[in-house]
Formats: structure tokens, C-alpha cells, sequence
């Protein structure tokens, strides 16, 4: 299966162009009514899209290498969290502080607090006629994550038992992991905001009814049929010529 820059955005701009090119040698016989597909205009909304699928491509690939950043600082927290839990139960801090903390833990990781039903048991609650409910405790997002963390530290730090010897379990070994860990959340997020606009404009090029690519490229096959009939060799040309919204 084809990616969607290959069999949506960027295609429906190939075929745009090639559509543009067909009727550019109709010459003199292309003389529509509607100045929106007019050739002049039809070379500028062709420019116009190239520029926006461009803009978006530059402004996803530093957005991209921002999120791949977060993630591989990310990465390591879970098992961190585990070697944390494990110092944690080598210290002789009260067993309260020590659930305090694996409740934490556990969002860190994601985990639940409670396994999820398998489908045998939900249809055995079913069969008994009782509602199934089952709650979603998995907090896996970066900001949930990084929330989470914070608390561990400021708990962690209120324990003088909790003084593991090793420097990255230790409350300012953890801390400074924290701030790395927020400054790369905040780039992914803060390069992912210009992403976001450049996908609303690509959009409108493309896809703004009436005024977008994909319905301009459809007004057009429908003048070039008026023009020709459904039967000439330039529908013919067209015909093959495929548009989709596809808004991603």
C-alpha cells in the first residue's frame, strides 16, 4: 500500500498537473466561462499547492526529528522507574511511602492498576447480565508522564531514608533527567504547532470547496466535457485523471 504522499496529497497535485497540461494544448479552444479555471489561474493554484505540500514537508521533517528526540530521551524512564521502585524497597522507608510511590510508578509505566478483562470474562459478566466497565488507568502520554514523574520527585524528596548511592536514581540525578525530559517535550510540542498550521493551509489549497484543487480540477473535466463530449479523446484524457479529498 502506497504511503498517503504518494496516493493523496501528492497525487492529486500530479494529476492536477497533468490535467493542466492537457488543457494548456487545447490552446484557444479552452476558453471557459468561469475565470477560476482559467489557465492563468489554474498555474497558480498549481504553484500555490506545490508551495504548500512543500512548506508542510520541511516544517513535519523538523517536527519529526524533534519527536524521535523526545522519544529516545523518553525511552529509558520506564526501566528507570523500576530501578527506583527497587531502591526504594532497599531503603528502610515505611511501607506507605513505599505504595505512595509504586502508585506512580505505575502511571509512569502506564500500567493498570487492575489487569484489563479478557474477552472470556466479559462474556461470562455478560451472560450474568452485569454491566461491564472497565476504566482506561493507563496514563502513557508525554505530559501525564512527565506530571507523574514530577510528583515521584517531590515525594521521593520528602524521604531522607530514600539515598541511594548510585547519581542517576538519586533525587538530583532524577531531577535533572526531568528538566532534559521537559525541554525536548516542549521543542516536540513547540515544532509541532507550525505542523499543524501548515496542514490548515494545505487543506484550503487542496481541498476549500469550491475553490480547492480537487473541486477546480473537477469543474475543469466537466468543461472539457461540455467542450468536447463524453465521447471525444479529450475526456478520454482526463477521465483517467483521479481527485480525492483526503485531509490528513
Amino acid at each position: 500500500m502506497g504511503s498517503v504522499s504518494e496516493t493523496g496529497h501528492a497525487k492529486n497535485l500530479a494529476n492536477f498537473n497533468e490535467l493542466l497540461s492537457f488543457v494548456s494544448a487545447y490552446d484557444t479552444d479552452y476558453k471557459p466561462a468561469k475565470a477560476s479555471i482559467s489557465l492563468a489561474e489554474l498555474q497558480k493554484l498549481s504553484n500555490e499547492a506545490r508551495n504548500a505540500l512543500a512548506d508542510l514537508n520541511t516544517l513535519n521533517s523538523a517536527w519529526r526529528k524533534a519527536a524521535i528526540e523526545r522519544d529516545v530521551a523518553f525511552k529509558p524512564l520506564s526501566k528507570l522507574m523500576t530501578r527506583v521502585m527497587n531502591a526504594l524497597k532497599a531503603s528502610d522507608t515505611p511501607y506507605q511511602a513505599d505504595e505512595n510511590v509504586r502508585t506512580l510508578v505505575r502511571k509512569i509505566h502506564g500500567s493498570r492498576a487492575k489487569a484489563k478483562l479478557t474477552d472470556e470474562e466479559k462474556q461470562i459478566l455478560a451472560a450474568e447480565g452485569k454491566e461491564i466497565r472497565e476504566i482506561s488507568s493507563s496514563q502513557t502520554s508525554f505530559d501525564n508522564r512527565l506530571e507523574n514523574y514530577h510528583k515521584l520527585i517531590k515525594l521521593l524528596s520528602g524521604f531522607p531514608l530514600y539515598a541511594p548511592n548510585e547519581p542517576d536514581l538519586k533525587v538530583e540525578g532524577l531531577t535533572d533527567l526531568y528538566n532534559d525530559l521537559m525541554l525536548k517535550n516542549t521543542a516536540a510540542v513547540t515544532a509541532f504547532v507550525p505542523v499543524s498550521n501548515a496542514r490548515i493551509a494545505r487543506n484550503t489549497v487542496f481541498y476549500k470547496e469550491d475553490t480547492g484543487l480537487v473541486d477546480i480540477a473537477l469543474a475543469v473535466k466537466a468543461y472539457v466535457t461540455s467542450m468536447f463530449g463524453a465521447s471525444g479523446p479529450q475526456y478520454k484524457q482526463l477521465a483517467k485523471l483521479r481527485f480525492k479529498s483526503v485531509k490528513l
